[in-house]
């Protein structure tokens, strides 16, 4: 068995660590000449038996994964979706139904397709100029709107606007601007913001049945700039009225998405008229680690899809309604407020608190680090347990306390941190 990656970065890399250490073959394919330093700061190349790179030339690449007896063709993370799905139909692999291809990176498709379903979606135009932004947002009669790019990802240039200003100048940055992936934007999707409790779910799809792996419920600040900062997400348990609601609204958007064979991402806002998709995206889940989820659970996105890629028949025996938490676990993205070098020192003192039971740094120590805008620029993230909410509530009021005095760039700001 032999099983390519393209884009293996974020979560893909740990696909890839994990498919490798099950013995699985496995290729790196880049879907992009230039890879976001972000994303290639988690790339590992000792998990692959070849790194094929960058090419334009999809029949030669098609030609030498046939070679290379090429079992699966896979996205680890979102620049790769469309590529993978490609060379997958190219192989005739197992893959994502090929109609809806486009739905599944262009944020306004992927409306327009679930709404067809009749599942709700938030009211939403496509704009070209700032100027047809802004007028939308006046005739919609909406409070406030979400401005964002039609086919990024990690709150890259999201904006939460409430005049026609705001909206103009968030339509402006985006148009002026390329995606996390290195792609112009053409135009920006202006959106209702959704008023509600937020989550996401991270499914598996074979032969287009789905099962849930894991299911969190997302907080967010708003950062400095008016766009979304994650904070912290905690899990949901299988068996609560929320899991169950979740669950099914999110394989009907996954139908309606065509998505068969593939893991995927869904962001659902849970209103007072119900679920509502924010996004799908046909991959796994970012910023998570497999290892410590499954510590807690017992399974993991990462894990299900391995298992999933080698047995497919193994996905149709997991039941996914009754798995459960063992200890009180929070993800918490760190969130950067002074401008400086990484500490290298950091990490080393969030491990210290009682509960963090995980760190993960997405910079370099010494490197620049500027205030924390959006996922990108976040120093990293840490996962903390404990046997109460209370002990994990603790240490994460100190981690916030450290982080305004100057945590990760400490060394510019040595009294505040001394004085947190």
């Amino acid at each position: 068995m032999t099983i390519a990656i393209v884009d293996g970065y974020s979560t893909g890399a740990a696909l890839a660590h994990r498919l490798h250490s099950l013995g699985v073959d496995c290729l790196h394919i880049q879907s992009q000449q230039h890879v976001n330093a972000f994303l290639q700061h988690s790339f590992d190349p000792s998990h692959y038996t070849r790194d094929l790179g960058y090419t334009d030339d999809q029949d030669a690449l098609t030609r030498r994964l046939e070679q290379d007896r090429v079992t699966r063709v896979i996205a680890g993370t979102e620049s790769g979706v469309t590529l993978a799905e490609t060379l997958a139909l190219r192989l005739n692999l197992p893959t994502n139904t090929p109609d809806r291809r486009a739905a599944r990176r262009d944020k306004n498709l992927m409306a327009q397709a679930v709404a067809a379903a009749g599942l709700a979606t938030p009211l939403a135009t496509v704009a070209s100029t700032p100027d047809d932004a802004a007028r939308w947002f006046g005739e919609s009669l909406l409070d406030e709107v979400v401005v964002k790019p039609l086919t990024s990802a990690g709150t890259d240039n999201v904006r939460f606007c409430r005049t026609e200003n705001e909206v103009r100048a968030a339509t402006a940055a985006i148009l002026g601007a390329r995606t996390v992936f290195g792609e112009p934007n053409q135009a920006a999707l202006v959106q209702e913001r959704l008023v509600g409790d937020e989550y996401y779910i991270n499914t598996v799809s074979h032969d287009g049945h789905h099962r849930v792996a894991e299911m969190w419920r997302y907080t967010k600040q708003i950062g400095p700039a008016g766009g979304p900062i994650y904070d912290y997400e905690e899990p949901v348990a299988a068996d609560s009225p929320q899991a169950r609601n979740l669950r099914d609204f999110t394989f009907a958007v996954l139908d309606a998405l065509g998505i068969q064979a593939t893991p995927a991402h869904t962001e659902v806002m849970l209103t007072q008229r119900g679920p509502v998709l924010i996004e799908t995206g046909a991959r796994l889940g970012g910023a998570t680690s497999p290892h410590i989820v499954e510590r807690y659970c017992g399974v993991s996105q990462t894990g299900l899809t391995a298992s999933a890629l080698i047995a497919p028949d193994t996905l149709l025996s997991f039941d996914d309604r009754h798995t459960t938490w063992t200890s009180a676990v929070r993800n918490v993205e760190f969130v950067n407020h002074h401008p400086g070098s990484a500490d290298p020192h950091a990490p080393s003192r969030i491990a210290e608190l009682p509960s963090v039971v995980a760190v993960f740094t997405a910079v370099d120590p010494g490197a620049p680090l500027p205030p924390t805008a959006d996922l990108l620029s976040s120093p990293g993230y840490a996962y903390l347990a404990a046997s109460t909410l209370d002990e994990v509530e603790r240490d994460y009021a100190q981690l916030r306390a450290w982080e305004r005095a100057g945590l990760h760039t400490s060394r510019q700001n040595p009294a505040r941190l001394r004085a947190a």
